[in-house]
């Protein structure tokens, strides 16, 4: 199927393929389809593929916004593409299958380590994604459904089917799925329960860093933070985004002056120093759960357990920084 490309040793080129669109491939565009066929072909690539013809639909000519159907006869041309990369060590692989919180047909849920990325790229070789499919090579469409920042742990949903997928991500366009993070914030909340309605723009600094601000130029954005738990100088907070922004939550707390602790980003250095000196050696930010309706109008509720370090920083550290102030 595929032969060595004579052009650099990280891709590929493929030869024609004809695939057949069984239930589950049906219902996506075909561009979105090709895009994870051809990994790695640029976007605009993809789009002259589309309008030379040389993608075909049952012998014929589509547009970009062509939606699949049950049946339908895909040709899929020539193209290079980015070679796999090597396989993730087995230890690794198995010790994320074994975070499994909920497994259905349709649907996978793990507890997500902290300093892992949902997905590779970037430097990473490996995130959740690449690793759950070397573990489970029979889910073959595994997908995420949404994501989380590579510091924070907690609940994450995979989908198994791609008609599954297709399905969460109209719950979460709808507004039915109900997220809840734990995180604790440098300061003493006397603010009561707050709804943040502040929008936000990503900015792309020098070397791609995304870095999130506050603007009247961006996205809308809504969280809603009440107090859980004061520790002296922290508070712990339960945080629902009602909106799905990059980095929605660290960005909104810090505009309030309530930074996390151990954001490295967003967060106050010498109180992250401090923290670090006592035990939290990452940023206090944890999907504690996840909750949205089946299709038969039951709710599915999925709860993880907050982190071991985090907390043994709640029951021992902070009581060490007390004692060292």
């Amino acid at each position: 199927m595929q032969q060595k490309s004579e052009t650099g040793p990280d891709t590929v080129v493929t030869k024609v393929r004809k695939i057949r669109i069984d239930q589950d491939m049906a219902g996506q565009r075909i561009d979105n389809f090709l895009r994870r066929e051809l990994p790695g072909v640029p976007k605009g690539r993809l789009y002259r593929l589309l309008r030379r013809g040389e993608v075909r639909v049952n012998g014929g000519r589509i547009r970009a916004e062509y939606k699949l159907r049950e049946g339908d006869e895909v040709r899929v041309p020539p193209a290079r593409v980015n070679a796999p990369g090597d396989a993730p060590a087995a230890g690794h692989a198995a010790k994320l299958a074994d975070r499994v919180i909920y497994e259905d047909k349709r649907l996978l849920v793990i507890d997500k380590p902290t300093g892992l990325a949902v997905h590779g790229g970037s430097g990473v070789s490996h995130g959740v994604i690449e690793l759950l499919r070397h573990a489970r090579p029979e889910l073959r469409d595994l997908s995420l459904v949404h994501r989380l920042d590579r510091e924070t742990s907690g609940c994450l949903v995979l989908a198994k089917r791609r008609s599954a997928l297709r399905e969460l991500h109209e719950k979460f366009r709808d507004g039915v799925v109900e997220k809840n993070y734990l995180g604790l914030a440098i300061g003493d909340w006397q603010l009561g329960e707050q709804l943040i309605d502040k929008p936000l723009l990503v900015q792309n600094r020098k070397g791609g860093e995304r870095y999130v601000v506050v603007s009247s130029g961006g996205k809308p954005a809504q969280t809603r933070v009440q107090l859980s738990r004061t520790f002296g100088k922290y508070s712990l907070l339960q945080c629902t985004p009602l909106t799905g922004r990059t980095h929605q939550i660290r960005v909104h707390l810090q505009y309030l002056g309530f930074p996390l602790a151990g954001d490295e980003r967003y967060g106050d250095e010498e109180e992250n120093r401090r923290a670090k000196k006592f035990g939290l050696k990452r940023l206090f930010l944890h999907a504690q759960s996840i909750a949205f309706p089946d299709n038969s109008g039951n709710e599915l509720h999925f709860t993880a357990p907050l982190a071991d370090d985090l907390e043994r920083f709640l029951s021992k550290g902070i009581i060490e920084a007390r004692r060292d102030a």
